[in-house]
């Protein structure tokens, strides 16, 4: 049976709702919703550098996983403007643009905070 390992990035939702920034099982790691925080609860209005902080955030959670970015095969991105696609869509290209890995960007009504404009998910394949 494969072990589970949880990583934690100090959310203060973790707790509150139950769940962890990154779960590892195998050689499978699965990044929960991520949104553009930064440590001092700050929040940058630019989507594309919202984007990037998402990306901050995943990547860590992958190393303290021991994965990363390269290993990513599924992205989703959630933004409340399709006027944003763009900016956040560059930020992923950045991120993953000779890994480009399967990926989804829908529009939703809102997300959990009005500042937020965009949270990511991601899956990675280790190996």
């Amino acid at each position: 049976m494969n072990e589970r390992i949880r990583v934690s990035s100090g959310s203060k939702f973790e707790p509150l709702i139950g769940f962890s920034r990154a779960v590892r099982v195998g050689d499978r790691v699965v990044v929960s919703g991520t949104a553009p925080i930064w440590p001092d609860d700050s929040c940058d209005p630019d989507a594309g550098t919202q984007a990037r902080r998402c990306l901050e955030i995943i990547g860590e959670a992958l190393r303290q996983a021991g994965s990363d970015l390269s290993d990513v095969i599924r992205t989703r991105m959630y933004l409340v403007s399709a006027g944003d696609a763009q900016a956040v869509g560059e930020a992923h290209a950045e991120a993953f643009g000779s890994v480009r890995p399967a990926s989804t960007m829908v529009v939703v009504a809102g997300l959990l905070d009005p500042r937020w404009k965009v949270e990511m998910e991601a899956e990675a394949l280790i190996g």
